[in-house]
This record gives C-alpha cells, sequence and structure tokens, in this order.
C-alpha cells in the first residue's frame, strides 16, 4: 500500500472520529424560518416568495399576549420539617444557603466556588476553589469562616435523604 493510501485512509479515519465538517456546517448554515407552504394553482403558473422573506421586519407595537388556557397557580411546596421544628432541605439547597452566606463576606469570589454538603444527622460543608479564584490568603479565611456558618446553620436546616 503507498503512502497516498496510507494517509487518505488515516485522514478518513480521523475525519469519521472528529465527525469532518459537521460542526462547521451546523454553525454556518443559515437558520430555518417557517413559512407557509404554497402551492401554484395549475402547474404553469410560478410561485412568487412571500414578501415576509424578502423584506426586513419593521418595528410595529407587538400585540398584547393572551394566554389560550388560564390555569390556576398552584401554591408553593410546602417545605417539611422535622419534629424540632429545622427544615428539612437536601444537599443542593443547603450547599445555596452555605454560598449565600459566604458570598456576604468581603472579597468573596464571584464564579469559581464550590460548596459541597455531606453527611446525614450531623452534615458538613466542604469548600472548593478553582484555580486564580481567589488568593490564598482569602480562601483560608473563608475556610476558616465554613465551620462556624455549618454550625449555626445546623440548628435551623437538616439534611434530607
Amino acid at each position: 500500500m503507498s503512502d497516498d493510501g496510507k494517509d487518505a485512509g488515516l485522514v478518513a479515519m480521523i475525519t469519521s472520529i472528529l465527525g469532518g465538517n459537521k460542526r462547521a456546517d451546523v454553525v454556518t448554515s443559515p437558520p430555518l424560518t417557517e413559512a407557509p407552504p404554497t402551492a401554484p394553482t395549475n402547474g404553469f403558473e410560478a410561485v412568487e416568495p412571500s414578501s415576509t422573506d424578502a423584506e426586513p421586519a419593521e418595528s410595529e407595537p407587538a400585540p398584547e399576549a393572551v394566554p389560550a388556557e388560564t390555569k390556576p397557580v398552584a401554591p408553593p411546596p410546602k417545605i417539611a420539617t422535622t419534629r424540632d421544628g429545622k427544615k428539612l432541605l437536601p444537599a443542593e439547597a443547603i450547599a445555596d444557603l452555605v454560598l449565600g452566606e459566604l458570598r456576604k463576606l468581603e472579597n468573596f469570589p464571584a464564579t469559581g466556588v464550590s460548596v459541597t454538603v455531606y453527611g446525614y444527622r450531623h452534615w458538613n460543608a466542604m469548600i472548593t476553589f478553582a484555580p486564580f479564584s481567589t488568593t490564598f490568603r482569602n480562601a483560608t479565611r473563608f475556610r476558616q469562616a465554613l465551620p462556624d456558618l455549618v454550625f449555626k446553620l445546623r440548628r435551623f436546616v437538616e439534611l434530607e435523604i
């Protein structure tokens, strides 16, 4: 087998793995517009394109949207509580609470922070920082504030399983 044949086979294999230029076709293709289908009344008439496709849309005041069906608004789900009066929340909700309280601290990063809640009866939280999201000194300060925050939240929130 010649080198050209090997190269062509290698290129074909790489193209099949990577999907060829399918990604570029998807990105560069124009968006589809929905237009009502038009058909000529007889076989000899030409179909003219609709005027909405040829002309740019003019700014007209949009009519007020009226919902076809009005459904009654369901009341928010009641939060389960324990006998002690603590709220039962899933781990994600508790992590959001912890993160919300930590965001109140000075110099807390807006992005690159993750809080993980783990455990059961005596749940705990772990904080991780993405590289370059904060300084070492600030990260240490936030990690030291976390146990006090968890201790306070445990009085009001219980982990739901």
